[in-house]
């Protein structure tokens, strides 16, 4: 007990220095790395960080992992805002005391916008579609009976035309289970090296300043300032609350430090009956600038069901409601597992 204490205050205590600095908002790139994906993990507000387990555990703690048994498959479709949607799917198997491994991919798709240009200011007739993917490789360990450990190595991959920029990312996590229904978590999210873009679209060809008339072009490559990959910190606890052995309520809390925004309070619950079928809902505080929050409350229902104790169906669905834009984010999750 001591240890985890001791892990998570040094976590705390790396992640404090750059946490929660309004004045770089703005200055990271990558940020797609900040859609969620899970409708259960949306609907409860991200908030569910020391209690998921399973695939849907991998975006907001790599840890619960090898906390679900079996093999696992998922689906994640979210209409997220402008007209772009987001696609998840992961997939993972439990080797027994080795650890669990995952694989997961995530896409956005932002359909095909006209090329415009000086000359040709209402469109040239082409059309590009930017290409922004995430590639994930997740390893986990249950410890001991109240432990398990964490990570997830990303690759990052976005262009535009024949401009692209590439990178890589790690994730830790862990959680700790004090009891069956009280537990904690904390997790490291988007640690590696700046990115920058590169490619043929940037280099070029112009007259030499000073050269006389006639006289034979020069070749420029323009170089890209490099960014920042949004990093941030997650401290979490969840209650637990079994009314019976049909009705139990879980309540989460979970503190996210930010390295170039405000720092975020997330609230969740989640009301299951017979463990079947679910009622979730959540809410994320912004620790300043509370009124330049763009997502408000978030919702959502999910039916879990198993076939003869060895096939698993769930699927689950998530409201976000989105300040400033006409649509509202509605997310799709599908779940199969095989034990």
């Amino acid at each position: 007990m001591k240890k985890i204490i001791l892990t998570l205050m040094m976590l705390l205590i790396a992640t404090s220095a750059f946490a929660g600095d309004v004045a770089r908002k703005g200055t990271t790139g990558a940020d797609y790395l900040l859609i969620p994906v899970g409708a259960r993990g949306i609907a409860t507000g991200g908030a569910f960080v020391a209690n998921l387990t399973g695939l849907e555990s991998i975006y907001y703690n790599p840890a619960g992992l090898d906390l679900a048994s079996g093999t696992e498959f998922m689906f994640n479709y979210m209409s997220y805002f402008a007209d772009i949607d987001v696609s998840y799917f992961g997939a993972s198997t439990n080797l027994g005391d080795f650890g669990s491994i995952g694989f997961t991919l995530k896409t956005l798709g932002f359909g095909d916008i006209p090329i415009t240009t000086t000359e040709f200011p209402d469109g040239t007739g082409s059309t590009y579609s930017p290409s922004y993917l995430t590639l994930g490789l997740t390893y986990s360990k249950v410890i001991t009976d109240r432990i398990s450990v964490g990570t997830n190595v990303k690759i990052l991959s976005e262009s535009i035309e024949n401009v692209s920029a590439t990178g890589w990312a790690l994730d830790f996590g862990v959680q700790y289970s004090f009891t069956s229904n009280v537990k904690i978590g904390a997790a490291v999210m988007n640690i590696g090296p700046n990115m920058s873009y590169n490619g043929p679209e940037l280099s070029g060809f112009t007259q030499i300043p000073g050269s006389s008339p006639g006289a034979p072009g020069g070749q420029y490559t323009v170089v890209t300032e490099e960014f920042q990959i949004p990093s941030y910190f997650l401290l979490s606890l969840t209650y637990g609350i079994d009314f019976n052995e049909q009705n139990n309520l879980l309540l989460a809390s979970t503190f996210t430090a930010n390295n170039a925004y405000e720092d975020i309070i997330n609230f969740g619950l989640e009301y299951g009956f017979m463990n079947n079928f679910f009622v979730r809902g959540g809410y994320n505080l912004m620790t300043e600038n509370t009124n330049n929050n763009i997502f408000g409350l978030t919702f959502g229902a999910g039916v879990n069901y198993n076939v003869g104790g060895e096939v698993g169906f769930a699927f689950d669905y998530a409201f976000r409601d989105v300040k400033e834009f006409p649509t509202a984010n509605h997310i799709f999750t599908v779940k199969l597992s095989f034990e």
